[in-house]
């Protein structure tokens, strides 16, 4: 009894170690990732430009749905205090039951996912340091920041999505791509690929078709930032998988060569 009772003991403490030092990691990376996006360029110039870019790209192949699904938010009041409400909170506190979920319940899946999450990210601050994009709230009429709108009833201040009086430590100018749109569909294919209940496999799903339209209808992002986004995760998480697959094979065929013993 008494070496099982240490066994389960130095068991617990292993497990409680590990846990420590991914939440070390993945606060490092998330501080990392904050930090640096105050690095970006702060020229609203440049940045009004591309998003100009995006917008006349999105009439030439017609994507320009900003304006539309925007004024439904700004002129439908119950839809426009939800998706404030939804666009400063399911971001993060999603993104976090995930991996916790994954960690505690699908240790093999949860790997993966963070190693395509953190990869993502980084693809995505690149873009935002190299690629300074203004959002449509901040390119002016016909768009409404909705959030700004809001910002009375929810505790985000009125020039970002940050908490109220933290709004300059954040980079307004990190548009594109969406990494709020990216995060979402992460999420819901990670928690497909675990094999959760159809029920919140479905949820997920919805929840990143939801997470697209409010990042648009809030004033937030453009539809290709969503698009493009979406992609970014979708083909990371991919090459992720297959880099583990490969990896795994290799490792089988490895195993599988028979040792070949000297004669003396």
């Amino acid at each position: 009894m008494a070496v099982d009772a240490r066994s389960s003991l130095r068991s617990a403490r292993t497990h409680l170690g590990r846990g420590a030092r991914e939440f070390a990691l993945l606060a490092v990376l998330y501080v990392a990732y904050s930090a640096s996006r105050t690095l970006a360029s702060d020229d609203a110039t440049a940045a009004h430009e591309r998003a100009l870019d995006i917008l006349q790209l999105e009439r030439a192949i017609g994507l320009d749905w900003e304006h539309a699904i925007n004024q439904v938010f700004v002129h439908t009041e119950w839809i426009g205090v939800a998706s404030s409400f939804f666009y400063a909170t399911t971001h993060y506190v999603v993104t976090v039951v995930v991996l916790v979920w994954l960690y505690l319940r699908r240790p093999t899946e949860y790997l993966l996912a963070r190693r395509a999450i953190v990869a993502a990210s980084v693809l995505g601050l690149a873009c935002y340091l190299l690629m300074p994009t203004a959002p449509p709230r901040l390119v002016g009429a016909p768009y409404v920041d909705v959030l700004a709108m809001n910002s009375s009833v929810g505790w985000w201040g009125a020039d970002a999505s940050a908490p109220r009086g933290l709004g300059h430590l954040t980079n307004e100018l990190a548009a594109f791509p969406s990494l709020h749109a990216g995060w979402a569909l992460w999420a819901a294919i990670a928690l497909w690929r675990a094999g959760v209940p159809a029920v919140v496999r479905y949820g997920a799903a919805v929840y990143a078709v939801l997470m697209s339209v409010n990042i648009i209808g809030t004033g937030n992002h453009w539809v290709l930032d969503a698009v493009v986004g979406c992609a970014l995760v979708a083909v990371t998480y991919w090459a992720v998988v297959a880099l583990a697959a490969r990896h795994q094979v290799r490792a089988v065929a490895r195993d599988a060569v028979p040792t070949v013993v000297p004669r003396p």
